[in-house]
């Protein structure tokens, strides 16, 4: 399939939208009185930090909702108003925090159901509205929403679309697409529709078996059995990885992303020669302005001596577990939470440990004087912060004023 000649057909098409509706002024008053917070500008302003009592927050620099999230929620909330009396849908969450989806829930905005773990399009009529959320949506979704004569409005970051754009260009040449992400990822189902042969890997010990693979061959069933699903249709390793362009799902971390793509150079280099490399190796940098701005910031909060961290934001929020990760290589105790629900009156806290279910963990709040790092996920409102510290002030016995 020709993507780029699809998605062109598609953005010249009547009923296609990717820009507001014209309730800018409107939308953006409601989405501040609904997720803004006086308390979280109150400690930006007061150079990231906050002591009530016992207590010293000390913020992220940079945290929360990015300039792609904001977009998205905004668009979303302009067609809710632009088509009062159509049925709208969503083809998953609008953005990885389960405030906000609840809060499109109420608004009368549906999503696709999954039966079987598929989604069932089905339900969708001939007319009605179909948000694609801020990572994006598949070509064959797009198709076949397109070929229901539905309206669509596109939220889609244009981060990814740069991603999309990227392995494109590979596809072009003839490339194989190595997305660092993970292969089950929304983001990254969209990135490999609009790829030709591709090959996802999760981490850089991925990364490094397939590039001894490219110098020194190896088991060809034992590398289809690791990647089985995270590969393109017919890959062969044997045939397939003799010229590699470097892509990545927008959220991971963006040092490991680097790292691969060094390791990958490095590879076709030793390879092929310095001379011959620009005809094996493509890199592009699609790390996300955002994600690496918040992975920064919390690099320099840890920095800090910390008792604790708290990170909060959705569960399958990607960009969120990244931030948990560099907590959890630093050795600091750390807490990712989705909202202040989460978080007991009996000093316990309901949170999700790297790669593991929720736990419960008691008295999670040491005694006396403690200094909490807080930050959230680039899916996360302002006012979900607001509610977790205003817990951790009352489990502490501090009234917020």
């Amino acid at each position: 399939m020709d993507t780029k000649a699809f998605k062109r057909s598609l953005h010249s098409s009547e009923n296609y939208h990717r820009k507001g509706f014209g309730h800018e002024a409107e939308v953006a008053t409601q989405l501040q009185s609904e997720y803004q917070s006086n308390l979280i500008q109150e400690i930006r302003s007061n150079n990231y930090r906050l002591q009530r009592g016992e207590v010293t927050i000390l913020l992220a620099e940079a945290f929360g909702f990015c300039w792609g999230v904001e977009r998205a929620v905004a668009m979303a909330y302009e067609a809710r108003q632009h088509f009062p009396t159509e049925r709208i849908w969503m083809t998953n969450e609008i953005i990885h925090n389960p405030s906000v989806n609840q809060r499109l829930q109420e608004m009368e905005v549906g999503f696709i159901p999954v039966q079987g773990g598929k989604k069932d399009f089905s339900v969708v009529d001939s007319g009605d509205v179909v948000i694609l959320p801020a990572f994006g949506a598949s070509v064959q979704e797009m198709q076949l929403l397109n070929d229901k004569n539905c309206k669509i409005v596109d939220t889609t970051c244009p981060w990814v679309s740069k991603v999309w754009n990227t392995v494109e260009k590979h596809k072009k040449k003839d490339y194989t697409s190595i997305i660092h992400g993970k292969y089950k990822h929304e983001e990254t189902v969209a990135t490999s529709s609009f790829a030709g042969k591709y090959l996802v890997v999760l981490n850089l010990k991925e990364a490094e078996y397939v590039a001894d693979y490219i110098l020194h061959g190896g088991n060809r069933d034992e590398f289809m059995t690791k990647f089985s699903r995270a590969c393109s249709s017919g890959f062969d390793p044997d045939r397939d990885l003799e010229q590699i362009g470097i892509a990545n799902q927008t959220t991971m971390l963006k040092s490991e992303t680097e790292q691969i793509g060094k390791l990958f150079e490095r590879t076709m280099m030793k390879k092929y020669g310095p001379t011959d490399l620009n005809n094996h190796f493509h890199s592009f940098n699609t790390i996300c302005d955002a994600t690496q701005e918040r992975q920064d910031a919390m690099l320099g909060l840890v920095e800090q001596k910390l008792d604790l961290m708290v990170v909060i934001g959705g569960f399958n929020s990607s960009n969120t577990t990244q931030l948990q990760q560099i907590a959890i290589e630093r050795g600091i105790p750390s807490y990712h939470i989705d909202s202040a629900a989460r978080i007991g009156s009996e000093n316990q806290v309901e949170h999700k440990p790297l790669g593991r279910d929720l736990e419960m963990t008691q008295n999670w709040l040491p005694a006396g004087k403690i200094v909490v790092g807080v930050t959230s996920g680039a899916s996360t409102p302002d006012k979900v912060v607001e509610d977790a510290i205003e817990k951790i002030f009352a489990l502490k016995a501090v009234a917020v004023v």
